[in-house]
């Protein structure tokens, strides 16, 4: 990778980990769609999920007091198994079904009917999320607005609570993506240790960018722009699949 290249690989890294830390989500959206673009899926895999190791577990030292650990524990328990299910299976898919995955999955959300509605204090709701949250990152590299979907829950909880319990939860996720990606399927991807470093830097940065930010904000601000972003993620990124599938099928042709 040349230099000019990483500078904007890093800054790219900033800017969406100061995205996540205000609102807990969409940075992640963004930064693996850059990386696929930049990188073979597995490799792009690999690197996304120490970034966001770097990202998730410097925002969840920063408001650790906030972490709602019930939520958390039926929620990991879910992506554990999850993950044991699927290295059976090894199933790593196309950029851009990878890509359309991504940029479904918050209107498959929102059409979630009301019956399925998360409660994040009840442990059926956690066991279930986390394994379907799972389920996801290890297809399209990140949880997307399922996993919002379930940590806005009810309604109950402020905004640095939301944060601070999916900051947390995603560690471990993100974690497990390493080790799948990384060691579990054939063709596993890599990171140069300088890379690496360079990420995890970045992120916390980013990170600690954020905390002003988030404290100056309202709760209903916090839950109105983290919905107008992931809409706008997602019709992206459903629009770059579309495009990458259709130029595939044409080129074969």
């Amino acid at each position: 990778m040349s230099l000019p290249l990483a500078a904007l690989l890093g800054a790219i890294m900033i800017f969406t980990s100061l995205l996540s830390g205000i609102f807990g989500m969409a940075g992640g959206l963004i930064l693996v769609g850059v990386l696929l673009v930049l990188m073979p899926l597995p490799d792009a895999m690999a690197l996304h999920a120490v970034t966001q190791i770097g990202s998730n577990g410097w925002r969840a030292i920063l408001w650790i007091r906030y972490v709602r650990w019930r939520s958390v524990g039926a929620y990991l328990t879910g992506s554990v198994l999850a993950t044991a299910a699927w290295a059976m299976v090894q199933f790593v898919p196309d950029k851009p079904w990878a890509l359309l995955a991504l940029g479904a999955t918050p209107f498959l959300a929102r059409a979630l009917p009301s019956s399925l509605r998360p409660d994040p204090d009840r442990i059926s709701h956690g066991l279930a999320y986390g394994a379907a949250c799972m389920m996801l990152m290890l297809v399209t590299g990140v949880t997307g607005p399922l996993s919002d979907t379930f940590f806005l829950g009810n309604g109950q909880q402020d905004r640095r609570q939301i944060v601070a319990t999916k900051a947390f939860c995603q560690v471990v996720s993100h974690a497990l993506k390493f080790v799948y990606f990384s060691a579990l399927i054939p063709d596993s991807g890599s990171v140069a240790l300088w890379l690496a470093v360079m990420g995890v830097a970045c992120s916390m940065l980013g990170t600690t960018l954020a905390r002003r930010v988030l404290d100056a904000m309202t709760d209903t601000g916090f839950r109105l722009w983290s919905r107008r972003l992931i809409t706008v993620i997602g019709l992206f990124y459903l629009a770059q699949g579309g495009w990458l599938l259709i130029s595939g099928w044409m080129n074969a042709s």
